[in-house]
């Protein structure tokens, strides 16, 4: 596949803070690439990079050139801090946007495409904080880009309208336009993503498929039995996976869900009271806790490993 963007050793530095610390990464045709990291990991100075509206050293192309030198009809660009006119509606908030380029997507289509065709003629200062993002959206879409890149494009949005705007996106990639989209959603990124990119202290530590991450940096499944536990109670448990203790809860590492009865017959035998079972798959979650120390929180905030909660987990109260 032809590669639409290439970044090598790229660099960027305020005084004393280094927003990215020699980040090479590419993506291909029809490729959609993520970039996972909380705030303040480097995604949006990247973003600024790749597209050239900032300065930075190293080596950018879009589609074999510099940045700056690409037709702009060729890129869509969702910047995370975006504020159109509050007192135009949606629909001419897009008519705007196509005004600008000599070929566009038909605006009746791009509102339907973001589920906004009911609200076309809502003011925007009117609009929800979801339906705002998805207007938002919409206008990176109005030239019909080859590539796309969007910062944080589902901050705020329901959980409907992200599923709606995943769809958009998916169809996107099918029709052969290369995406490059920033989030500390882990969901999102595995949905979309064909590759993801962690970015941490504006390096990037890992890029791969989401099934490659997960397969060699998440570990196994696991059951944590959350009680009041001390090193005697994992010596009891003589399940052949490994067990671990982990802030008074037992982790059982490698149990798979027609298992679990098993481990719980073992608590049963040794006479352990528990408070409940919590079963979970690895996630990107567990990839990025793994390589950085550090989780990405509901609101993109760093969150530390010794604190993180369970994600994507399938809780069972029950108990002695």
């Amino acid at each position: 596949m032809d590669e639409v963007l290439v970044a090598e050793d790229v660099r960027r530095a305020y005084g004393d803070t280094v927003a990215l610390d020699g980040v090479s990464l590419s993506a291909a045709a029809g490729e959609v690439l993520a970039l996972v990291g909380p705030n303040g990991a480097g995604k949006t100075t990247l973003v600024r990079a790749l597209t050239g509206t900032t300065d930075a050293e190293g080596r950018v192309e879009l589609f074999g050139r510099a940045p700056t030198a690409v037709d702009r009809d060729r890129i869509g660009l969702l910047p995370q801090s975006f504020s159109p006119h509050e007192r135009l509606t949606a629909r001419e908030l897009l008519d705007y946007y196509a005004g600008l380029y000599d070929e566009t997507r038909p605006v009746a289509d791009l509102l339907a495409d973001v589920g906004l065709a009911d609200d076309a003629d809502t003011h925007y200062e009117d609009l929800s904080g979801g339906q705002q993002r998805r207007t938002c959206v919409a206008t990176a879409l109005v030239n019909d880009p080859d590539l796309l890149v969007l910062d944080e494009p589902t901050t705020g949005i329901d959980p409907a309208g992200r599923q709606a705007l995943w769809r958009v996106l998916e169809g996107l990639s099918d029709r052969g336009v290369t995406i490059v989209v920033t989030t500390h959603y882990m969901a999102e990124a595995e949905r979309l993503a064909d590759r993801v990119g962690l970015l941490a202290d504006g390096r990037l530590v890992a890029l791969d498929t989401p099934q490659a991450l997960v397969a060699d940096h998440a570990g196994d499944s696991r059951l944590l039995v959350d009680g009041n536990f001390d090193a005697a109670a994992v010596e009891a448990i003589d399940y052949p996976a490994e067990t671990t203790l982990r802030d008074g809860a037992l982790v059982v590492h490698g149990v798979r869900p027609q298992s679990i009865g098993t481990v719980v017959a073992e608590l049963e035998a040794a006479g352990l009271d528990y408070e409940g079972l919590t079963w979970r798959e690895p996630t990107l979650e567990d990839v990025y806790l793994e390589l950085t120390g550090t989780g990405v929180g509901r609101e993109g905030q760093p969150r530390d490993a010794s604190t993180a909660e369970p994600v994507g987990s399938v809780a069972a109260e029950g108990t002695r």
